[in-house]
C-alpha cells in the first residue's frame, strides 16, 4: 500500500468515534456480513461513519494490509480495529461491544 493510501485509511480511522469498513452503505449494505454489523450497530449508535470499500479499490485492498485483517466489514472504535462481522456479533452477544461504545465519563 501506498503512502497516500495508508494516510487516507488512517485519516478515515481516527476522524470519527466509529468507522465501519463495509460493501455498500449502511442504507444499502451490499453483503450479507456488511449488514449484519450495520443491524448491530444501528441498535446501539445514533451515528457512525461507513467507508464504501466497493467506490475504491484503493482503500479496499489497502485496509486489508492496514489491519492486517483479509475480509470485509471491518469496525474500529476509537481508532483501533475491532474484527469483522464474526467478532462483532460476538462481542455484541457477550456484551463487550456496547461497553467500548459507550462514551467514557
Amino acid at each position: 500500500m501506498d503512502d497516500a493510501t495508508r494516510e487516507r485509511i488512517d485519516g478515515l480511522v481516527k476522524g470519527h468515534p466509529v468507522t465501519l469498513f463495509m460493501k455498500g452503505n449502511r442504507q444499502m449494505p451490499q453483503c450479507g456480513f456488511s449488514a449484519t454489523v450495520v443491524q448491530i450497530l444501528d441498535q446501539l449508535l445514533p451515528d457512525y461513519q461507513t467507508v464504501d470499500v466497493l467506490q475504491d479499490p484503493a482503500i479496499r485492498e489497502g485496509i486489508k494490509e492496514y489491519s492486517s485483517w483479509p475480509t470485509i466489514p471491518q469496525l474500529y472504535v476509537a481508532g483501533e480495529f475491532q474484527g469483522g462481522c464474526d467478532i462483532v456479533i460476538e462481542m455484541y452477544e457477550n456484551g463487550e461491544l456496547q461497553q467500548k461504545l459507550q462514551p467514557s465519563s
